[in-house]
């Protein structure tokens, strides 16, 4: 039962996954004014998939060797680091939005001991 339900799963977001890059065919397609077989689409979606895939147990490796259960953006990073200009773009990415959590708990922070110091 579990495994049909997690085939019905699969077979879903392969779908899901064939019409998303359907349409991103279709849209190339007309920018270029050229065609694509629906063989080719299906080709696409089948290394697209395979691809996740393979992301996706690459990450999940990474997480359990690390001893944790959630993946993280070391994660990702780790992953990314035989692509050092996708590393760096991570990199960065991760950096900003690090900097603005910390900038944003700063701020908060200060905020709080300016009401304790107004309250005395």
């Amino acid at each position: 039962m579990a495994d049909t339900t997690r085939e019905e799963d699969r077979e879903r977001l392969k779908s899901a996954l064939w019409y998303a890059v359907g349409q991103i065919v279709d849209e190339e397609c007309l920018k270029r004014n050229r065609n694509a077989t629906p063989q080719f689409i299906g080709a696409l979606t089948e290394m697209t998939l395979l691809q996740i895939e393979n992301v996706a147990i690459d990450l999940e490796t990474f997480c359990n060797h690390a001893g944790r259960s959630t993946v993280t953006t070391d994660d990702v990073l780790l992953l990314a680091r035989k692509n050092p200009d996708l590393h760096r773009i991570m990199k960065n990415y991760v950096d900003e939005i690090k900097a603005d959590k910390e900038a944003a708990a700063g701020s908060s922070r200060s905020g709080a001991a300016k009401k304790n110091k107004a309250k005395k």
